[in-house]
């Protein structure tokens, strides 16, 4: 155990390790890390320690049952740290000095001092209880329970858009012979599948926010969601902005799809061989970045998730909650089911594989596709890099040059301003403007030229009409 404890000193202070120096008394912030670690990951507290240098400095002697006494008393306090912890506290001796180690445990529920949420993170205790997106996540965390289960009781099935529902039906089925949904209707498939609930607040059956997200018709999603889009970018000659932007506000399924046909559309395709068969190694690292970043969302945050192409990598990005902190290893990877409503449908329809299998098929293929080894990174924010070692084609327009970039992004802002306008036809030219990350003049010069677009009435008393163009 003594060298155990060294090699965690030498180490260093991080995430789950924490220094004291608690020379003669306690220091003050002792009880933040004690909340903090509780309330992360758990974690090892060391008293007798100098916290820049690693120095064991050592407790006094004389002060070590003082310590003890006044450290188990407060922790057992329910005025103090509620709910009372109860810790056991061990003395060492290292270096011919006495030190106190402590073990803190991750909790099962959230733990206050004095009233105060506490949370850790790699630059120390923070204290979040005023930060309401923190204190959700927190809580979330620690009930165990999964946003996307949450019931809509006063929405009807009509609010899900069943020629999804049924275009998924056939996908599985393609998949599989005698599939179970083969002889299921829509709403026996969204049953079997946990996307109809029972909200036992109110004891009322409706659809989750997973059938929403997977199903929905876009301004459904919008109205309980508007937070909710995938940014997409392809950035390699125009490194300030974009060469080529989508943004994705519909259905899962269908976000699915847009996401992988906006990959291969700049990505170079490689063909490798994988037993007898040729493959296309950039199609299957598409197939689980684009999965992760779907189906394993944190869907309560207000963060925009990316998928971003630029010259040396692919990148994603999404809001997470974390049942780890930092890069995730191949060998020590233990998977956590983040949304499995989700991750079931995805499953069936043949957008994923068994829980975990992302992250070793994903490795796999970037082998083989650019010799290099993708990073994996779990916070608040998880984060996927796959190096790339050839540069993108500029393929957007199907031009290959600048004004081709500038014509397939054009036309790809306009469809997603229909996409905008179907969903609230009263929207703002500076709402669109916001959600297509472009200038209002330029959205303005776009409408304009969007001759099948325009706007009838005045003021917030009119609307935004969309009329179908002979051919």
């Amino acid at each position: 155990m003594i060298q155990e404890l060294i090699k965690k000193i030498e180490t260093g202070e991080k995430i789950d390790v924490e220094f004291k120096k608690a020379e003669r008394a306690l220091n003050k912030d002792v009880y933040e890390t004690v909340c903090s670690f509780n309330n992360r990951i758990g974690g090892d507290l060391f008293l007798g320690i100098e916290d820049k240098t690693k120095k064991i400095i050592g407790v006094d002697p004389t002060c070590i049952d003082k310590i003890l006494k006044d450290f188990t008393t407060s922790i057992n306090n329910p005025l103090k740290i509620y709910p009372p912890m109860y810790l056991s506290p061990v003395v060492y001796e290292i270096e011919d000095k006495k030190i106190i180690y402590i073990r803190i445990p991750e909790g099962t529920q959230v733990r206050r001092l004095n009233g105060r949420i506490w949370d850790r993170t790699y630059e120390g205790d923070i204290d979040i209880t005023d930060n309401a997106e923190l204190v959700y996540k927190l809580y979330a965390r620690k009930q165990g329970t999964y946003f996307v289960n949450k019931v809509y009781p006063n929405l009807g099935i009509e609010h899900l858009d069943f020629d999804v529902i049924r275009r998924a039906k056939k996908m599985a089925m393609s998949r599989v012979e005698n599939h179970p949904w083969s002889d299921m209707d829509e709403v026996e498939i969204l049953r079997s599948t946990g996307l109809i609930l029972t909200d036992s607040d109110t004891g009322k059956e409706g659809i989750t926010l997973a059938a929403i997200l997977l199903f929905g018709k876009d301004n459904t999603i919008m109205s309980v969601l508007p937070q909710y889009k995938t940014d997409a970018i392809y950035r390699v000659q125009n490194l300030d902005r974009y060469d080529d932007r989508e943004v994705i506000i519909t259905n899962l399924v269908d976000s699915f799809r847009r996401l992988m046909d906006f990959g291969k559309k700049h990505l170079n395709d490689v063909f490798v061989t994988e037993g007898d068969q040729s493959i296309s190694a950039r199609d299957k690292i598409l197939r689980e970045i684009v999965s992760n970043i779907l189906a394993h969302r944190d869907y309560s945050s207000g963060y925009t998730a990316q998928f971003v192409i630029e010259r040396d990598c692919v990148y994603t990005k999404n809001g997470n909650l974390p049942h780890g902190h930092g890069e995730l290893q191949l060998n020590r990877f233990d998977p956590f089911p983040k949304n499995p409503p989700i991750s079931k449908v995805f499953r069936e329809i043949g957008y994923a594989d068994e829980l975990g299998s992302g992250m070793r098929n994903t490795s796999k293929y970037t082998k083989m596709y650019s010799g290099g080894t993708p990073k994996f990174v779990e916070e608040d924010i998880f984060e996927i890099t796959i190096p790339i070692e050839k540069v993108p084609e500029l393929q957007v327009g199907g031009s290959g040059t600048q004004n081709g970039t500038q014509d397939g992004t054009q036309n790809g802002t306009q469809e997603k301003i229909i996409e905008l306008i179907l969903a609230n036809p009263k929207i703002t030219r500076k709402e669109i403007a916001e959600k297509t990350g472009l200038s209002i003049r330029t959205i303005q010069r776009i409408l304009n030229e969007m001759l099948e677009v325009h706007y009838e009435g005045t003021g917030a008393n009119g609307c935004w009409v969309i009329q179908e163009m002979e051919s």
